[in-house]
């Protein structure tokens, strides 16, 4: 059922202010004893001022964000669009951990609209129907792998399956609307420009594409004919900055880590290029991915600073929020 949409943007208008905004930076330029002194101060993990360490703080935040997405969605569909990822993520570990001999319990998320118990309960009993049409499809399809190839099926095989059948399952549940089905498109356009620039071949790309964006097959191929149309192949569509930054990278033998940060980054760039102009469910949005953001990047502040990163190193890694 839809919900309040003033009442919940008048309550994130408050919750806003708690927001760590530009003080992320500042945790970039201490040391990571003082930088956890400052998150602990800042309130950032709710009530878990007794915290050991950054980690449980970003799970304590995680948790909060998790709560107030299921009490606070305007509909299901921003409720899918947000936590179905981690549902397929979940479901991916398991069937892994299972065919593998594996513990998957490193390997999981907090839960998604599935919880992990009830995930390993339908897993186990092979009754996949239980989870939807794509959802138990693809542990259907994993399973029938493992079954025929054996530990011979690579970890990007089962991992195709799963994306695959994820941005199947977003297109379809997004659909109705506006905001999330340009987001869903976007990502999906940008993850199969990712996919093309890993790839080897055009055929190897084609395999692993995902459905929902709007690029043509067409100008994936260009990619793996002459440089001079590979480098020109995307310069009459919205993702052309992005395109030659995974073509500068890939030219110069880099990973292509600035490309990543930017598809990380996507809905909230997005959404705040209008942040101005939000309307109806989009401030929703807003604050929820400007809220992983800021959890992300407390995650790769402490990281860099344990490995002794320097700040300008460190900054250049964070996500927009």
């Amino acid at each position: 059922m839809a919900k309040d949409v003033l009442f919940i943007n008048g309550a994130i208008a408050v919750k806003e202010k708690y927001l760590l905004k530009d003080r992320i930076f500042k945790l970039c330029e201490m040391n990571a004893e003082d930088a956890f002194r400052a998150l602990l101060e800042s309130g950032f993990g709710g009530t878990e001022s007794d915290a050991e360490n950054y980690e449980a703080l970003i799970a304590a935040e995680e948790r909060a964000t998790d709560a107030f997405i299921r009490e606070n969605a305007p509909s299901a569909a921003e409720e899918a669009y947000l936590l179905f990822p981690r549902d397929f993520h979940n479901a991916k570990a398991l069937v892994k951990a299972r065919f593998l001999g594996l513990d998957p319990e490193r390997m999981l998320a907090p839960d998604g609209t599935v919880s992990v118990s009830r995930l390993k309960a339908i897993i186990g009993s092979g009754a996949y129907d239980a989870l939807g049409k794509e959802l138990g499809g693809a542990v259907a399809e994993s399973e029938a792998l493992f079954s025929e190839y054996g530990r011979s099926v690579s970890g990007a095989e089962i991992g195709r399956v799963f994306e695959q059948a994820k941005y199947r399952a977003l297109a379809d549940v997004c659909s109705g609307n506006g905001t999330l089905k340009k987001l869903i498109a976007a990502k999906a356009d940008l993850s199969n420009l990712l996919t093309a620039y890993r790839s080897p071949s055009y055929d190897a790309a084609e395999r692993a594409f995902v459905v929902g964006g709007t690029l043509k097959k067409e100008r994936f191929s260009a990619l793996f004919k002459d440089a001079e149309r590979a480098e020109r192949a995307f310069d009459e569509t919205p993702y052309a900055a992005f395109a030659r930054s995974c073509a500068e990278a890939k030219r110069a033998g880099l990973p292509l880590t600035e490309a990543e940060r930017k598809f990380a980054s996507y809905e909230t760039d997005f959404l705040a290029a209008q942040r101005y102009d939000l309307q109806k469910n989009q401030p929703f949005l807003y604050y929820v991915f400007r809220r992983r953001a800021e959890a992300e990047n407390v995650r790769i502040v402490f990281v860099c600073l344990s490995a002794g990163m320097r700040e300008a190193e460190i900054k250049a890694r964070l996500r927009t929020f």
